[in-house]
């Protein structure tokens, strides 16, 4: 039998003997040999120790303080076994058996020592746990990891990451509504030349998971026999570069993982972010890593996946033809909320068993709905995905939160042992003895409500509700959340007290746009057209350009969402491409276009085209299309739906001349005796003849604006002057301006014609001036009330 024990199991069989020897028994008993495994501990032992989660020095001392000491005689070297030792070494020759073994490793031998059930030493190893079964099957598992046959590809597996082996364990999430995309990848991969691709799209729209995707087929065996034994391995040139310092390291270790890639023949390199391999690894004199793969791709030797954004792939991928051509591109556009809707369905299942929350299709609708409309400079499904998960983390740090009756219950126990230290130091016994009694009582109480919030936390379910995303949109969008809470139909509803508290004396004017919004939140207009189309027509100073920024602040919830485009700036026919952006070759391709980019990024919002009688006409042919239609193509291709828009043009045509027109008598009109009507009729005649009929046939609403009367100035003046209260109630003052001083005001230096914007200049001039010296110099230290007067025609404080 022992010709068939390997060295380590002699070894701990001598350490077995030697123990016998040292408690002087007669023969070597099983907990004698179960003392030599554990002194040997060598193999799988201490492996499967910490499995079962016992201590070896533990166990060895538990064993020696339950062996009795006899003091029997016999001959160094020659001491017997005994018949409990004899027959757990012979099972321990059939587990090995059972295991496929040819010889008896020191695993085997504790094996033997548990099926000797009249041997101590079986019953010190249930005592701890152990159980036949178990450790049988704890052996089998450590011997497949250890027969794993050596990797052909030791550096492709510590540099990069084997997306194939994490779908087949299950360890990638779904991929959704990408099937197009994955099928055009595979006719890619399957081609005999040129089968390499490249996905290039906006962060965040799902170029990775597509490659993931096709990862899952692979492991599934949903692919073309070509690609049944493929692995895809992601590389990261931030890894690879990482530790290179010296010349040469890089270049390398490159070639060192292209030629495992190229020995194994079935690998699939992914790069994502494959714009940083141009440059990654130049040191001075060095080659970077695109150079390093152009003659790989050239030939053949390996096929290759990258992904990358629009900007870096024109800015890098593109400018390198010889790297160009290597690649076939497959456009990932970002997916509809529709699209959208079913990706977060098939996920939310993992982020309910993550999060334990409970996540309705309310909810998700909710999320794509306010992630569509304030996050405006990220993508679908990202966006969408990142609310619900923050939302889901936000529910569960609540419910896991320590209940405020625990912390009061703590608190109360550390009082009382800080108490009951003072009194035994103080000697005082019988005290310190009462309270020993509370503790233990309240501690009890704490420890059995702590367990059960212990239970209730690990194993209850939360709801995650509109009110927690709401929060989460405010603090991503950092937008007021009242804002996020109303619906569109609430804020239309209240949009027109809301703007007439703001643009003051244009009631006309503000019927109009609330109407018109009115109708275009109602859905009683074309789906694909902007929201509404005004043409805002007034004098200067009158609140065309503040009813639009009031417009984005209260109906798309922040005045942010105002896009502001000087038509001034277009007075050239070439200036069109400033808009759409330059077309391919030319100076400024690269950025795109001023209103396309940013129509792009914030899809709801106001659109203002301010003086849009400046502009060249054929930039106006871009607002036709806008008005009519609801998008543009950009220089790149791409189209820009302006549906959730809405578009505001100003214009001052017709107004000027009306105004500066002489009555009889040679007196300029009076603008408190403007007629409305006769006003609007001359600017509709003179714009009539300025802009072409198809031009205004396709505005919603001409919107004129009337100048503005002594009651307006006061009103606006009185804005100013709260304004200012705001900023004193900081310092508990409270300022009360007479109404003499506010017409004394508009007597001085005021032309009627330049509306409202001189009066911030005069406000600055005859109030905020001579006050702040007043406050520096200190009169009005203790005083809360300062109140402005007109005395002897001249503004005083007092």
């Amino acid at each position: 039998m022992f010709d068939l024990f390997t060295d380590r199991t002699r070894r701990a069989i001598l350490y077995s003997r030697d123990e016998a020897e040292k408690l002087a028994n007669g023969t070597i008993d099983t907990e004698h040999i179960l003392l030599g495994i554990l002194r040997e501990k060598s193999g799988h032992i201490s492996t499967l120790f910490e499995t079962f989660n016992v201590d070896i020095n533990t166990m060895i001392q538990d064993i020696k303080q339950n062996c009795t000491r006899t003091d029997t005689f016999f001959l160094k070297g020659s001491m017997p076994f005994s018949a409990n030792a004899k027959r757990a070494m012979e099972f321990a020759l059939e587990e090995a058996r059972l295991l496929g073994e040819k010889f008896v490793q020191p695993e085997h031998i504790l094996l033997g020592l548990i099926k000797e059930k009249r041997g101590k030493a079986s019953q010190i190893l249930t005592k701890y746990g152990f159980d036949l079964y178990t450790l049988r099957e704890e052996l089998q598992r450590l011997k497949v990891q250890t027969n794993k046959p050596k990797t052909e590809t030791p550096n492709i597996d510590y540099f990069c990451k084997d997306l194939t082996r994490l779908a087949t364990e299950n360890k990638l999430d779904p991929v959704i509504e990408r099937d197009s995309e994955i099928d055009r990848l595979i006719e890619i991969l399957c081609r005999r030349t040129k089968n390499n691709a490249i996905l290039i799209g906006e962060p965040g729209t799902g170029k990775t998971a597509i490659v993931e995707g096709l990862a899952i087929k692979i492991a599934n065996a949903e692919v073309p026999l070509s690609l049944r034994n493929k692995r895809i391995i992601s590389m990261d040139f931030g890894t690879l570069v990482a530790g290179t310092k010296y010349r040469g390291q890089f270049e390398e270790r490159m070639q060192v993982l292209l030629k495992e890639v190229e020995n194994s023949g079935n690998i699939i390199v992914f790069i994502d972010e494959i714009h940083t391999m141009v440059g990654a690894g130049d040191s001075e004199g060095g080659v970077d890593a695109a150079n390093i793969l152009k003659p790989y791709l050239s030939k053949g030797l390996f096929q290759c996946i990258g992904a990358t954004t629009i900007k870096e792939y024109r800015k890098y991928i593109e400018k390198d033809s010889a790297l160009e051509r290597r690649f076939q591109t497959i456009m990932v556009d970002p997916p509809t909320p529709q699209q959208t809707k079913k990706i977060l369905l098939g996920l939310k299942n993992r982020y309910e068993q993550f999060h334990k929350v409970f996540i309705t299709e309310e909810i998700v609708d909710k999320i794509i709905d306010l992630s569509e409309r304030y996050i405006t400079d990220r993508y679908q499904p990202d966006k969408s995905i990142d609310i619900l998960d923050e939302a889901s983390s936000h529910v569960k740090l609540k419910h896991e939160q320590f209940p405020e009756e625990l912390k009061n219950l703590k608190d109360k126990l550390n009082t009382l042992l800080v108490k009951k230290k003072i009194l035994i130091q103080a000697e005082n016994y019988a005290a310190a003895e009462k309270i020993t009694t509370e503790v233990e009582s309240l501690g009890e109480l704490y420890r059995k409500r702590y367990s059960a919030w212990l239970d209730r936390s690990k194993n209850s379910y939360s709801e995650l509700t509109i009110s927690d995303i709401h929060e989460i949109v405010s603090k991503i969008s950092r937008i007021n959340i009242s804002n996020i809470t109303s619906s569109d139909i609430q804020k239309a509803q209240m949009l027109k007290s809301k703007l007439e508290s703001e643009v003051i004396g244009q009631s006309e004017a503000i019927e109009i746009v609330s109407k018109a919004i009115k109708k275009g939140v109602a859905g009683l207009h074309n789906g694909k057209k902007p929201i509404a189309n005004f043409l805002f027509l007034g004098p200067t100073g009158v609140g065309k350009t503040e009813l639009a920024k009031q417009l984005a602040l209260n109906f798309f919830g922040k005045e942010d969402f105002l896009i502001r485009v000087d038509m001034s700036e277009f007075m050239e026919k070439h200036s069109v491409s400033k808009l759409l952006g330059s077309p391919p070759g030319y100076v400024g391709y690269d950025d795109g276009g001023k209103l396309t980019e940013m129509i792009r990024r914030k899809p709801y919002s106001v659109v203002l085209f301010d003086e849009i009688e400046k502009a060249d006409p054929e930039v106006l042919n871009i607002l036709l299309q806008i008005m009519d239609e609801g998008f543009i193509t950009d220089s790149y291709g791409r189209r820009c739906s302006f549906k959730n828009a809405i578009i505001i043009m100003t214009s001052n045509l017709g107004t000027k001349s009306f105004l500066g027109r002489k009555k009889l008598g040679f007196n300029e009109i009076d603008n408190n005796n403007i007629d409305y009507e006769t006003f609007c009729q001359y600017a509709h005649k003179e714009i009539n003849e300025f802009f072409r009929p198809e031009f205004l046939n396709r505005i919603d609403n001409i919107v004129v604006f009337k100048p503005l009367v002594q009651d307006d100035l006061i009103k606006i003046i009185d804005k100013y002057i709260k304004e200012i209260n705001g900023l004193l109630s900081k310092n508990g003052k409270h300022l009360n301006v007479s109404e003499d001083v506010k017409k004394f005001i508009l007597s001085q230096e005021y032309d009627y014609s330049y509306g409202a914007r001189p009066l911030r200049r005069l406000i600055s001039k005859f109030i905020e001036d001579p006050l702040s010296e007043l406050l520096l110099d200190g009169k009005y230290h203790k005083r809360k009330n300062i109140s402005v007067i007109l005395k002897n025609n001249s503004i005083h404080f007092r």
